[in-house]
């Protein structure tokens, strides 16, 4: 009942309650259910067949009665969802998700296979659009609701109020026990507290002053029915206890669904049916005039939308996902409602066939005992079946034996779901829809709920062109997927993606479609703009990355153009460093993609020069926080000029000016000392600086003369972070030897300052980079002229001698990965 609406006022007395077996006067008939409820959707499909009304009526936007009659091809799967979004903002957008399981999904088929004409009677999505407050991120609930019924659960939870006085602690088991096994036990809904009832009647003519009539929630069928009355009677209580629930804007959702009940009741009768959130029933049974309704809408604001459908998945149905469609469990749900009988022996044969799939071992004995287990279990427990908390409980006990780790995976697979509905090719979409729709399926990149990844290799034309329209659509601020690190090769002919299809992203192509009909077009007049009104020179060239990426030769110059502009002008060194990685890479990126790149090839170079001349200026005087910024700046810079110097035209010298650079900001003083100590070691990987010199630079660094704080800098730009400055120091004592002696050496009223900046450089080393050196300091540096053998003196770093009763006793297992036969295994042989 989450998402249902409030009362316009105290309940009337006049809803009255047929009992089971009891006779009750015609319709119309007010369902109240749960959304997304399998119980609630069996009760529907049974009181339709029991009642056969001559219209169903459900809540949802007016305007998607185009849409109904798609709801019967069969390439319709839900899970799907009503998408309406403001043209004028496709970002302001709402969701009416529906499951198969879902009352108002139920009813819309049974009306359509019957022959019945169907309608949505909330308040249209015009409306409701135009209610809400504009959001800065689609998918948040401010901006897409969901629900057959857009709003938030109202502060008052129905389901945990009638639970609570039903004596239960879990609304979830009590919904189960009462709606859930109803079907499978033959019980009726007692356990539903029973309230003041109030009458069914639901309005008369549009010349009545007030609603009258005294219908009843009843009709052929009594039994069929009554689920439903008792619901009415116990959402009356509530409402009169409770009022409007917290949510006072459901008085005009409301209104509005009552003048179209009235309509409904003239073109067709009073044999009409209606399917809508529980909470709404009382309100909608209500006396209120004509007039009374019309006042509450006058005046709403109103926004041209569209609408359209749009697949959805059942992890968006879940609760926790931010959405908030009143259930945590809906791959459950779907098993109890797909199965006919026997729904906790085909529950555990799923998970069994899951968790065997993932390589452990599940027998058929365990689920026989699992079954078993459940049943008493929910005996003991005193309810009328095994529901998920048993089930859970059980599965966790027999098939993972106590751990969660594998549970985790049931949950995350079976109990929420990974299903991912489909709709058909003839439902509305934007152009720009269309035109991904059919690049997805001419590449063979299905859309799918779960995340997985995909390895691409650039030199085949599909992966290529997988790879461009992935580029496209990050360019379009469509994150269907994310660039990871390849578990394989490293060369730029490979890419690796994780893919994962969100239903939001449905609200994105819409909010794209504004820059073009193809995703070609639309990224490359994206692109075309943020190169005009780019600010920042980075971002300028990281948007030519994005055009070598995405394939933009025609977005591309003007891109160039803007990227040569702002290089000129812009005289910031730190601007510069921040550009010129960007541009490094998207030459290497044109070789593979086999673009022209002699305009960025220009730049770069250009950029290059320019930071070379102004990084030394610009190193000097800066507090920690600028220090350490622009250290990370000349680290970028130092790997992208490598990037440059690998290119088949590097420019003449550049190396030489680079190392030239690099040695001055080693020896200035004046320079913050972490980058003094990160230019040192850069120059020592690349072998520009010699050991005995590294050595010296370092001893100067860490002199008595040096204050503690500047020393423990320098020492954090030479060996800090995890570029294997730890390992650098396990295999060379002498500079070892240099920092230890350093820090034993600091004041102890200094060591308080420095141990910051100490415990930052070495938590980055791996704990078996820290536990060697550890003890390397314990044991102390290795003599002059010290052999590293088993007979006499400790090595530095190694034990006191060779163990080899603890190296035998590892032979044979290292023999067999080897694949070889240890002695003793021949010996024997």
């Amino acid at each position: 009942m989450t998402g249902m609406a409030t009362a316009t006022g105290p309940a009337t007395e006049r809803l009255g309650a047929a009992g089971p077996g009891s006779r009750a006067a015609a319709g119309p008939w007010l369902l109240g259910v749960r959304h997304h409820g399998p119980g609630s959707a069996r009760a529907v499909l049974a009181a339709l067949a029991a009642a056969r009304p001559t219209a169903v009526l459900i809540e949802g936007p007016p305007e998607g009665d185009a849409l109904l009659p798609l709801a019967a091809d069969p390439r319709m799967r839900p899970p799907v969802a009503l998408l309406a979004h403001a043209v004028d903002d496709p970002g302001l957008a709402s969701f009416w998700p529906m499951a198969a399981f879902s009352p108002e999904w139920v009813a819309i088929r049974w009306a359509l296979d019957h022959d019945v004409p169907v309608r949505f009677i909330d308040l249209p999505a015009a409306h409701s659009l135009a209610l809400k407050e504009p959001a800065p991120g689609v998918g948040s609930e401010e901006t897409a609701g969901e629900g057959a019924g857009e709003e938030a659960a109202p502060v008052v939870d129905p389901i945990r109020v009638l639970a609570e006085t039903a004596g239960y602690d879990d609304p979830e088991r009590w919904w189960e026990d009462v709606v859930e096994h109803r079907s499978t036990t033959g019980a009726t809904p007692t356990d539903v507290p029973s309230g003041t009832t109030v009458d069914g009647s639901v309005g008369g003519d549009e010349s009545d002053e007030s609603d009258g009539g005294g219908e009843r929630h009843g009709g052929e069928g009594g039994d069929a029915l009554a689920p439903f009355v008792a619901l009415a009677e116990a959402m009356s209580a509530l409402r009169e206890a409770y009022g409007d629930g917290g949510q006072p804007r459901d008085a005009v959702r409301e209104a509005y669904m009552r003048i179209q009940l009235r309509n409904a009741r003239k073109e067709f009768g009073d044999s009409v049916a209606v399917v809508c959130g529980a909470w709404h029933v009382p309100a909608l049974a209500a006396r209120a005039t004509l007039a009374a309704d019309r006042a509450l809408l006058k005046g709403l604001p109103k926004v041209k939308a569209d609408l359209t459908w749009v697949p959805w998945t059942h992890r968006r149905l879940a609760r926790h996902s931010g959405y908030g469609a009143g259930i945590d469990s809906p791959g459950w749900y779907g098993h109890l409602f797909d199965v006919a009988d026997r729904p906790i022996e085909r529950w555990m044969t799923k998970v069994a066939g899951l968790l065997r799939e993932e390589d452990r071992f599940v027998s058929t004995a365990h689920v026989i005992e699992a079954v078993r287990l459940a049943e008493t279990l929910a005996a003991l427990r005193g309810r009328p079946l095994p529901g998920l908390g048993e089930t859970t409980d059980v599965v966790r006990a027999v098939m993972c034996e106590g751990s969660d780790v594998p549970l985790a995976l049931v949950r995350d697979r079976l109990i929420v779901g990974e299903t991912l509905g489909e709709v058909p090719d003839t439902a509305p979409a934007v152009p720009l829809q269309r035109d991904l729709t059919r690049s997805q399926r001419t590449l063979r990149l299905k859309p799918e709920a779960s995340e997985r990844e995909v390895d691409l290799d650039l030199r085949k034309e599909t992966d290529a062109a997988r790879s461009r329209l992935l580029h496209r659509l990050r360019l379009l601020d469509i994150g269907w997927g994310d660039p990871v690190a390849g578990r394989g090769s490293t060369g730029t002919f490979r890419e690796s993606w994780r893919l994962s299809w969100e239903p939001e992203l449905h609200v994105r192509v819409a909010e794209a479609g504004v820059w073009g009909t193809t995703v070609l077009t639309a990224a490359t007049a994206k692109a075309e703009s943020g190169a005009v009104t780019a600010t920042a020179l980075a971002d300028v060239t990281a948007l030519a990355e994005h055009c070598l990426l995405a394939g933009l030769p025609d977005a591309l110059p003007v891109v160039m153009r803007a990227l040569a502009d702002r290089a000129a002008l812009d005289a910031d060194v730190g601007h510069l460093a921040d550009a010129l990685p960007a541009l490094a890479r998207s030459l290497r990126y044109g070789d593979v993609r086999s673009t022209d790149t002699a305009a960025l090839t220009e730049v770069a170079a250009g950029l290059a020069e320019r930071i070379c001349v102004g990084l030394p200026p610009a190193c000097t005087g800066l507090d920690g926080d600028g220090a350490e910024a622009l250290r990370r700046q000349m680290e970028a810079v130092h790997g992208a000029i490598g990037l440059l110097l690998a290119g088949a035209a590097p420019a003449e010298g550049l190396r030489e000016r680079w190392d030239a650079v690099l040695h001055k900001l080693a020896a200035r003083d004046t320079v913050a000392g972490i980058i003094r100590g990160r230019a040192t070691r850069l120059l020592l990987d690349e072998g520009r600086l010699a050991e005995d010199e590294a050595a010296r630079l370092m001893g100067l660094a860490l002199s008595p003369g040096t204050p503690p704080a500047d020393a423990a800098a320098w020492i954090e730009g030479f060996v800090g972070g995890a570029s294997g400055g730890g390992m650098l120091l396990v295999h060379d004592e002498r500079l070892l030897g240099l920092v230890d002696g350093w820090l034993t050496g600091v004041p102890a009223e200094m060591f308080t300052e420095v141990l910051p900046l100490l415990r930052r450089t070495f938590t980055a080393y791996e704990p078996g980079v820290r536990r060697t050196l550890g003890e390397l300091v314990r044991r102390g540096p290795v003599t002059e002229g010290a052999r590293r053998d088993d007979a006499g003196r400790v090595p530095g770093g190694f034990g006191p001698g060779l163990d080899r009763a603890r190296a035998d006793a590892v032979e044979s297992v290292v023999s067999l990965l080897l694949g070889r036969r240890s002695e003793p295994e021949e010996a024997a042989g």
